[in-house]
């Protein structure tokens, strides 16, 4: 798909990848849920990513989560997909060997582990946006990285290179993402990295978010964000406040075993997750149970 900036607006969704009991990739669980995105009302899908339990997948099945989600998508919402890691050398081979066909832009995370210094993340993702043969989301997730990419840098990236197009910003820090809003490029997007920051993010003047909840419930997600982006905040923290409880308990224990939990409830896959990761434990099932029981309740009045 040719790439249009517009492509990133809205409400995008961090894609799990389902696994069977034998820690295969479940294929037809995985068309069952993108089916559930695209009927829920989400604008891209992303594949690949943290929730997606990327690092643990080798490069075979790498390509078979990008071929099925490629395949059930069937052209209908723009596709993108996770390409990064902590070793530039093997990130910038990894973007020269992919068959990118039916996706229109890569996310690339910070470093982790490596801790690189403010110049080190920049020339690491300079070295991506050289060889990148698609446009470059950035992605800054202090939490899971132990590095944060500061508002410097990624605006030095913003204006140094024009396939770099967006930020994923997960650092749960207004106060840096409005820095970033405030002297960004005019045709860079800031997308929400954060469920619980996104509606705040997009009303500060963000695209929009990639979600993990949104993948689970997508018609309330999608419906919030999108009064977000018109102004209408009322309407849509009053969304909010009902999917509050949701996005609490799908971190409680770690993504993304909680949003495999919640996908257990709706029947579109099972819970499990691979090691080191452990499925979601009997206690945060049931309160997870709970929550979606009054969700729907409250969905149905």
């Amino acid at each position: 798909m040719k790439f249009d900036i517009n492509h990133l607006m809205g409400t995008g969704v961090a894609l799990v990848t389902p696994f069977t009991k034998d820690s295969r990739i479940d294929v037809k669980a995985l068309e069952r849920i993108v089916e559930h995105c695209i009927a829920g009302g989400v604008d891209y899908l992303v594949v690949l990513g943290t929730t997606g339990e990327a690092v643990t997948l080798d490069s075979a099945e790498k390509r078979l989560v990008m071929q099925t989600v490629s395949l059930a998508n069937a052209g209908r919402l723009p596709l993108v997909v996770g390409v990064g890691g902590n070793n530039t050398r093997a990130v910038v081979q990894e973007l020269q060997t992919i068959d990118f066909m039916d996706y229109c832009a890569i996310l690339s995370v910070s470093p982790a582990y490596n801790k690189p210094s403010q110049e080190g993340i920049y020339q690491h993702f300079k070295a991506i946006a050289q060889v990148s043969p698609l446009p470059l989301i950035l992605y800054n997730v202090p939490s899971r990285t132990g590095s944060n990419m500061l508002p410097e840098t990624t605006l030095r990236l913003a204006k140094d290179f024009d396939t770099i197009v967006a930020i994923k910003e997960a650092c749960a820090d207004l106060l840096q993402v409005d820095q970033i809003l405030r002297q960004k490029p005019e045709n860079f997007l800031v997308i929400s990295g954060d469920d619980f920051t996104a509606l705040p993010t997009v009303l500060a003047g963000a695209s929009g978010v990639i979600s993990v909840l949104g993948q689970g419930l997508p018609s309330a997600f999608s419906k919030m964000v999108t009064l977000a982006l018109k102004g209408d905040s009322d309407p849509a923290y009053v969304i909010h406040q009902s999917l509050l409880d949701g996005m609490h308990l799908i971190f409680e224990e770690g993504s993304p075993a909680g949003i495999k939990a919640l996908f257990r409830e709706l029947r579109l896959c099972k819970p499990y997750v691979r090691l080191p990761l452990v499925p979601a434990s009997t206690t945060l099932k049931k309160k997870i149970t709970s929550f979606l029981a009054r969700f729907q309740q409250v969905e149905a009045q």
